[in-house]
């Protein structure tokens, strides 16, 4: 790792416990010294891990004595033949992260955001989240030895809270929306000292998402899609994926071409789509998100202008979905390719067909579908259907 660089005026500062611009307060982001990075894979990977470590090259952590580690990524990248024949794409693989140790893409940023907060010297770690993310680093924090302190709203689902609980991390409900969660989980790293990893140290856990796209394009022998499409919370996922492959193009690991990259929301929050549909207009906040994805429901997304920035520059597109139309994503994705996904899963697929409904993935695109999240989080969410589905059987 060479230093933090700030976003926005470009300053940049020796890498220690800082993740805004003392300057201009603009976000710090994780540079490294790419021309002593290898061209060669074999030489890249590094050897003796069989997790997202094997990256440690361009990851921000000094030595390996501080990982901490549940075996997270090399998730599977699948060929998802007969949900392309639906969609009428010629191309269409399914990342599947629903199959990390918790469930989510989240272990991801939270295995090198916690392995860093020992690394800077933090004793206890802890989130702002809308679920995912509250599991992700409770775990973590167990495997660690570290005090958890994860900051929630009162309305997340109930099986989130009883993952996030059995790694005996301490869970305050906030009454309100996440953001509301957020706000209170930065005074108390401010006051108490404590790592919140997607506030006080945001810098080195974005990272960790960047790795999905090393793992795309090692699983493609070296090279990068045509498309990816993925869920959109913060904004801060689509802008790291994007990172991943810019810096694999860096460091000459593949071609110059790099992905379109395009973003799902749901409907009922859907503050950076609705800015793409703006034309790149500015973020309004959404201040009562109302949709049943809830790990998308951020309406003041950190990340959200550099979101629209990120999917304008990679020529992607952005679309958002109704909770109806999520739950119908859901299902098709289950009953072609046998993948259970959470409600952000069920608005990727769903995005995906309206853009294809709309014209704006072509049909010889080589299409990337990025599902997030384990359906058995949120059975809910497709109960009443089902239950729908059962009661007609019933009559029958």
């Amino acid at each position: 790792m060479k230093a933090l660089r700030c976003r926005e005026c470009k300053a940049t500062y020796p890498p220690g416990k800082m993740s805004t611009c003392p300057k201009c307060l603009g976000p710090l982001e994780v540079e490294y010294e790419y021309e002593l990075i290898p061209r060669n894979p074999a030489k890249f990977i590094e050897k003796g891990f069989t997790d997202l470590w094997r990256y440690r090259k361009l990851l921000p952590l000094k030595g390996s004595s501080q990982i901490v580690s549940l075996h997270v990524g090399l998730t599977p990248l699948l060929k998802a033949q007969r949900l392309a024949e639906k969609l009428k794409l010629k191309t269409l693989y399914v990342k599947n992260d629903a199959i990390n140790p918790t469930g989510s893409f989240k272990d991801r940023p939270v295995t090198v955001a916690v392995s860093k907060a020992i690394e800077l010297g933090f004793k206890a770690v802890g989130c702002a989240s809308t679920g995912n993310l509250a599991a992700a680093t409770a775990a973590h924090a167990a495997k660690a030895h570290l005090p958890c302190y994860v900051f929630v709203p009162e309305n997340l689902e109930p099986n989130k809270i009883a993952q996030t609980s059995i790694f005996g991390a301490n869970i305050i409900t906030v009454k309100g929306t996440y953001d509301q969660a957020n706000r209170m989980a930065a005074e108390a790293a401010d006051r108490n000292n404590i790592a919140i990893l997607n506030v006080s140290i945001r810098s080195y856990y974005v990272e960790g998402s960047k790795t999905t796209s090393f793992e795309i394009c090692e699983q493609l022998g070296w090279r990068a899609p045509d498309h990816v499409i993925l869920p959109m919370a913060s904004g801060a996922l689509i802008c790291s994926l994007n990172k991943g492959f810019q810096e694999l193009v860096k460091v000459g690991l593949i071609e110059e071409k790099t992905p379109r990259l395009s973003g799902a929301q749901p409907a009922g929050c859907s503050p950076i789509i609705d800015a793409l549909k703006r034309a790149g207009g500015e973020v309004i906040p959404v201040e009562e998100p109302k949709t049943i994805a809830k790990s998308l429901a951020i309406g003041e997304p950190g990340d959200g202008i550099y979101a629209v920035k990120t999917i304008s520059q990679t020529r992607g597109c952005g679309e958002a979905v109704s909770d109806e139309e999520l739950i119908e994503g859901i299902q098709l994705l289950a009953k072609t390719e046998g993948i259970f996904t959470e409600p952000a899963g069920g608005v990727t697929v769903a995005a995906l067909k309206k853009m294809r409904e709309n014209g704006e993935i072509e049909k010889d695109e080589d299409v990337v579908c990025y599902i997030t999240g384990n359906g058995l989080k949120t059975p809910e969410a497709v109960t009443h259907s089902i239950q729908n589905a059962l009661n007609r059987l019933k009559v029958a």
